[in-house]
């Protein structure tokens, strides 16, 4: 029988300091480990933050940068107001009510990529 235990997104980055930054320092995941076949080569790191995880990736074939993934979450306004606190130079988001029944954060790294961070509220509340 086939199992399925997961899905990894790997997202495309051009710049390691600048992902540290987003990533790291402003949403709150930790290095979990990098690679480079050579020093001056492109970088292949794997971030974590409670049980998330994701493959941030240099190379060029690996990944097109503007890509989206959804992430559900529990708690999406007091991580919210955890990001709000850090005054991001370069993000300030809002919280969404959208159409579908859920509340969501948008969040656009400095590649282009979208994460959308989402919490479902009950459907007899119609978004409201």
């Amino acid at each position: 029988m086939t199992t399925f235990k997961g899905v990894t997104p790997i997202l495309r980055m051009f710049d390691e300091q600048k992902a540290r930054e987003f990533y790291l320092d402003y949403l709150g995941f930790q290095l979990d480990w990098g690679h480079r076949y050579e020093e001056d080569l492109p970088l292949y790191m794997q971030i974590s933050w409670n049980g998330l995880v994701i493959h941030l990736s240099e190379h060029f074939g690996d990944c097109n940068p503007g890509g989206a993934i959804r992430v559900e979450i529990e708690g999406l306004e007091i991580y919210h107001q955890e990001l709000v606190k850090k005054q991001y130079k370069y993000s300030r988001p809002g919280i969404e009510i959208t159409p579908w029944h859920s509340k969501e954060v948008c969040m656009i790294d400095p590649f282009g990529n979208r994460i959308i961070f989402f919490e479902s509220l009950n459907p007899s509340t119609k978004g409201e």
